[in-house]
């Protein structure tokens, strides 16, 4: 497979073969399904939480005697019966959820999305993308000139979950420029995960040719 390669105007600047590997999974709702779930599952954090009968403070005397007078008969004032009382099956904060995923099932759950992404025309590739300072109107033109690219028409306009850009490595500038613009998502290539591809409509990847390296590695 071949791809096209463009500068930050959206004008050609050349092409990179691709791996059919990387790009070329049939797609398994399924697997994708099963790890997606996992995934967000290991990044829950349980906050809330409430206390049992047991843990309420007071309860310990009986309310009233066990026969006699004629109402229903209660231990303590701390039952779930009660205003006041324990919560029975609430949220706790001590649940684990976390969830185990094979290493070559989340690999391939990633790849299998990459793979999505290619073949819907929702992934683009930019020869580089630099800043000589943090300039939000300059990042806004980038993505202007990539939506110039056929098919990236609304990378510029869409307002929630526009675009996940995948930078060769850390660069504050250009992590700086694109922080003020709430649908856009920058990270290294290296920290690319399934849910970064799940969560954004288009994926950006910079210099392609050392990004390819990076997430064929995960193969290996």
């Amino acid at each position: 497979m071949e791809a096209t390669i463009y500068n930050i105007k959206g004008a050609s600047a050349g092409t990179i073969k691709l791996s059919e590997k990387a790009f070329g999974l049939p797609w398994n709702a399924d697997l994708v399904h099963q790890v997606m779930t996992s995934m967000m599952s290991n990044a829950r954090q349980p906050i809330a939480h409430t206390k049992t009968r047991g843990e309420v403070r007071g309860g310990g005397k009986k309310p009233w005697r066990q026969k006699g007078t004629g109402r229903a008969r209660h231990g303590s004032t701390r039952s779930p019966l009660w205003v006041g009382g324990g919560v029975a099956h609430g949220p706790r904060n001590d649940k684990n959820y976390a969830r185990k995923v094979n290493k070559t099932v989340k690999t391939k759950a990633f790849f299998t999305v990459l793979s999505k992404k290619w073949n819907d025309g929702e992934v683009i590739f930019v020869d580089s993308i630099s800043f000589a300072a943090p300039k939000t109107a300059e990042a806004k033109s980038v993505l202007v000139g990539l939506s110039k690219a056929k098919g990236f028409e609304t990378l510029a306009t869409k307002r929630k979950n526009a675009a996940f850009i995948a930078i060769a490595s850390k660069d504050a500038n250009v992590e700086k420029s694109f922080r003020n613009i709430g649908s856009v998502v920058v990270d290294e290539t290296r920290n690319l995960n399934m849910l970064d591809l799940l969560n954004s409509k288009f994926v950006v990847i910079e210099n392609p040719v050392e990004a390819i390296k990076t997430l064929e590695a995960k193969l290996a």
